[in-house]
């Protein structure tokens, strides 16, 4: 499946909320047309997921588009933490009607759509702040002190390993996407020219290697996520996508994480916000 960001507009010029939702969602969607992934769901296989493929990870995309550009509006219109959390709290029913129950994207919701509603509120007023910067001086004490989910894998394994997890994240401006995956992004198109597709697996490999992902806590503990950061760290090490053979060895890092059912779904979230934050802040 062909999926391409088509707008015309100038980097970096505001985008309006019907634009700015299908731009989230075509985010969430490149990040399934990429392989190999190590542990995630892609086009290709399943990963380590016996309950979601990539179809429903498309259709979770689609469903969740309308409510991207809703929030954009609500940012546009300066709106506070209570009504950006309703129509989150409204994205997630709907998303989980369209799966059936299965959490595709509960943590993108939280993470992309408070980007959405920065960026409709950058475009509102003009200015020219980082989005990041814009979620963390708006929202973020009321990230903070809003409602856990108990639900969330993500959130229990934060609570029981102490990580920081996707509020911290936010609360501080999303510094993986802005310290870790925008320089992995931009070192690999240096890397490789006109493969994208490369491209996001090297920052996904990186995000990895770097990121305490609540996620690989949950499924594998301390072990698990010690497991996946060295095993993505010597892909890196050894040249990741500018070296010969980086595919088959990358493939390989798939499959051990599948056989130990290692996901890490935070980094997937984190490489999806990044495209999405490239997209508008070039």
């Amino acid at each position: 499946m062909n999926v391409a960001l088509k707008w015309q507009s100038l980097p970096g010029s505001a985008l309006d909320a019907e634009q700015l939702g299908h731009l989230a969602s075509s985010c969430l969607k490149l990040e399934v047309e990429t392989y190999p992934k190590p542990g995630l769901v892609s086009h290709v296989d399943n990963g380590a997921h016996g309950d979601m493929d990539a179809e429903l990870l498309r259709r979770s995309a689609e469903t969740l588009k309308p409510f991207f550009s809703d929030l954009a509006a609500a940012g546009a219109e300066g709106a506070g933490m209570n009504r950006l959390r309703a129509i989150g709290v409204a994205a997630e029913r709907a998303m989980l009607a369209a799966t059936r129950g299965v959490n595709t994207h509960r943590g993108a919701i939280f993470g992309l759509g408070l980007l959405c509603a920065a960026a409709g509120y950058r475009g509102a007023l003009g200015v020219r702040k980082s989005l990041g910067d814009l979620v963390s001086r708006r929202w973020d004490k009321d990230i903070l002190s809003g409602p856990i989910s108990l639900r969330s894998h993500g959130a229990v394994a934060s609570r029981r390993y102490g990580a920081g997890g996707a509020r911290a994240e936010a609360a501080h401006g999303f510094p993986s996407v802005y310290d870790i995956a925008l320089p992995a992004l931009h070192a690999a198109r240096k890397l490789v020219l006109h493969d994208e597709e490369a491209v996001r697996i090297q920052t996904c490999m990186t995000l990895i290697a770097d990121v305490t992902d609540t996620n690989l806590l949950h499924r594998g503990g301390p072990e698990g996520l010690s497991f996946a950061q060295a095993s993505a760290s010597a892909f890196l090490a050894a040249g990741g996508i500018g070296s010969a053979g980086w595919r088959r060895r990358a493939v390989d890092i798939h499959h051990a994480f599948v056989a130990r059912n290692l996901s890490p779904g935070g980094s997937a979230d984190l490489l999806a916000m990044a495209l999405f934050v490239d997209r508008l802040e070039r």
